[in-house]
């Protein structure tokens, strides 16, 4: 492969690669290991293995590209972006290699995620700290982080006043007693908390 021209784009820090032949594609230095990209310029001359390596960064950048679309649209997990991409019938490590990237750059991030998830499924739902953490992790969110945001989330909101709610709300459904308290520590409350809030 013989390099026509090479510029870098609008997007940071990504370049635009006319080859000799074939169409033109887009690299990032950081999918680059055995390619020396400060010497790439037009007129380059490119061994088999270092075009090889070339091609795979420019499929990189099509998973990029890819996972940043989605990330316009919402907060994504790590995991949910993967199994989203894999849909896409994108080879998992040009995934790992992408997401790597922008979890480095900050566009990526299952801190962020979790903290919007958990405000979201707050709105609708009441649900105490086990329940949430399970929730997260099923979601692919470490445990560490998934009971970081939790705790973070319950120094702003009671959870006993969450129990409370979600006490109301089991009622209206017809439960109590025994079924009450079944429903209540399913959601994530603790038998001691029931108890408590149902002896007020």
């Amino acid at each position: 492969m013989i390099i026509k021209s090479i510029y870098e784009t609008s997007y940071p820090k990504m370049y635009k690669v006319q080859p000799d032949s074939g169409s033109a594609f887009f690299i990032r230095q950081d999918y680059l290991v055995k390619v020396d990209f400060e010497n790439l310029e037009a007129g380059t001359v490119l061994s088999d293995e270092e075009a090889a390596e070339l091609l795979d960064a420019a499929i990189a950048c099509v998973v990029e590209l890819k996972a940043v679309e989605y990330l316009a649209r919402c907060e994504q997990s790590r995991f949910g972006l993967t199994q989203k991409l894999i849909k896409k019938e994108f080879e998992k490590k040009y995934i790992d290699q992408a997401l790597t990237y922008l979890e480095k750059a900050g566009y990526l991030s299952d801190l962020r995620f979790s903290r919007a998830w958990l405000h979201s499924r707050a709105l609708n739902h009441y649900e105490g700290k086990s329940r949430l953490i399970n929730e997260l992790m099923s979601r692919g969110i470490s445990k560490e982080v998934s009971a970081a945001v939790v705790d973070e989330f319950f120094l702003e909101n009671d959870e006993y006043e969450i129990c409370r709610k979600a006490i109301e709300k089991q009622k209206k459904r017809g439960k109590e007693d025994e079924k009450l308290i079944a429903a209540l520590i399913s959601k994530g409350f603790t038998y001691k908390m029931i108890k408590e809030i149902l002896s007020e």
